[in-house]
């Protein structure tokens, strides 16, 4: 063959290659910028939803404001604000309202329910003070229309059935008052079921009979059920006498890391079967199990039998004190969190278990979230590009960011509408 036709051939070579298939092109791999860009063109199309934080327990002090950035690095930092949510590429968090377990008594039941007015009241602040930013949301079309008009999303839920106490009438006032989800308990046993963390009674008691009640309440009112902190028996409780589908809105799965906070498989196909979902937990230790670390647990343990349950102390300066001994105990004895990769890697499992369609996000931000990678709400973005690099699709992702949430939402809000045409 003459110089001449292997100078041409090779032009043609060259020429070609800027014309491949569409499938080809996407066959070449991107490199982190190109996957970057791409993840912020598909947030840009779909809507993000986070469903669980607990930033409304900073909102209620008054002396933080989410319209500012803050630094996540900064002993008195958030997880979460405005500006970051933006950058982060989150367009919807849910903020809950967190009542710790006190005494099961007339005086805490006043006091709890309080604590959930109060931090709603400070997130609709917020969100009044900020209206050019943010809405609040009651359904998910609201949250879309929001999109749409480039805000960013409130939605409310309560963490602990201990804010409604013995009084199921409650339910109906917290649903009137824009919360959409109960988290039936904490980390306590409570009069609604037991938690997967309290055995100081060695026995798992499941649901109770007024558990049962408050279960029939919220599938009248569309009231979305939440076992995220719930014990195994009363996962399955739950479960069977639910006449909607329930939610976990921040765990994640036994198989990939044994904690008692996670679900098991079976608990994942079960709550799959019927059409729930589990939204997967960002804080370390449900994420990747840890090291031995005795220091840091000798420490921790001394620091809260000091302080017992430091979050609801009121005054200021005290508070500020027992924050800034935390800190030091966290550089003194730092944790190795989990990282990115091993968050995906429970999203991951679910998707192999049971599908695409029952797994999304809660990251638990400002209630212990945070993992390499995605430490805080600017970093979401990075979910989205880990998750690209696995193969996920475009609709893949939209279901995983909120689309399977929405439809359990949905499919609750209709489950209560054909409750109360009956009996009507």
């Amino acid at each position: 063959m003459t110089t001449r036709r292997l100078a041409w051939l090779g032009v043609m070579v060259i020429m070609l290659s800027f014309n491949l298939p569409a499938e080809n092109q996407e066959s070449v791999p991107l490199n982190e910028r190109e996957l970057l860009e791409r993840a912020r063109a598909i947030h840009q199309r779909i809507l993000t939803l986070d469903t669980h934080c607990d930033t409304a327990m900073r909102l209620v002090r008054g002396n933080w404001n989410p319209a500012e950035r803050h630094d996540s690095d900064s002993p008195r930092s958030s997880k979460i604000d405005l500006p970051r949510m933006k950058e982060g590429g989150l367009d919807a968090e849910f903020f809950a309202a967190f009542v710790g377990q006190g005494p099961r008594t007339a005086e805490g039941y006043r006091a709890a329910q309080q604590t959930a007015d109060s931090l709603i009241e400070a997130v609709k602040n917020m969100v009044k003070a900020n209206s050019q930013l943010i809405g609040l949301a009651f359904s998910p079309e609201e949250a879309y229309r929001f999109k749409k008009q480039g805000k960013l999303t409130a939605f409310l839920g309560i963490e602990n059935g201990y804010a409604i106490g013995q009084d199921l009438s409650l339910i109906k006032y917290f649903y009137e008052q824009g919360a959409r989800y109960i988290t039936l308990c904490h980390t306590s046993d409570n009069d609604i079921c037991d938690s997967s963390t309290d055995r100081d009674d060695p026995e798992d008691r499941g649901l109770s009979q007024f558990g049962r009640q408050v279960v029939a309440e919220c599938n009248r009112q569309g009231m979305i059920i939440d076992i995220s902190h719930a014990s195994d028996r009363s996962f399955w409780d739950v479960l069977a006498c639910s006449q909607a589908p329930i939610i976990a809105s921040h765990s994640c799965a036994r198989a990939v890391c044994d904690h008692p906070r996670n679900l098991s498989d079976e608990m994942i196909k079960a709550l799959a079967a019927k059409g729930g979902v589990v939204q997967i937990c960002f804080l370390s230790s449900y994420v990747k199990k840890p090291r031995p670390n005795p220091e840091r647990d000798k420490a921790f343990e001394e620091f809260r039998a000091r302080y017992g349950n430091w979050r609801d102390i009121k005054d200021e300066a005290q508070r500020e004190k027992i924050m800034a001994e935390m800190q030091e105990l966290n550089r003194k004895y730092p944790v190795e969190l989990a990282t990115l990769q091993d968050l995906v890697d429970h999203i991951d499992h679910v998707v192999k278990l049971v599908g695409v369609d029952y797994v999304g996000i809660g990251t638990d931000f400002d209630g212990g979230g945070g993992v390499v990678g995605c430490n805080d709400v600017s970093q979401m973005i990075n979910v989205t590009v880990e998750l690209m690099k696995r193969g996920y699709s475009e609709a893949d992702l939209a279901k995983i960011w909120g689309q399977n949430f929405f439809r359990v939402f949905n499919q609750v809000k209709e489950a209560a509408r054909r409750l109360n045409q009956g009996q009507g």
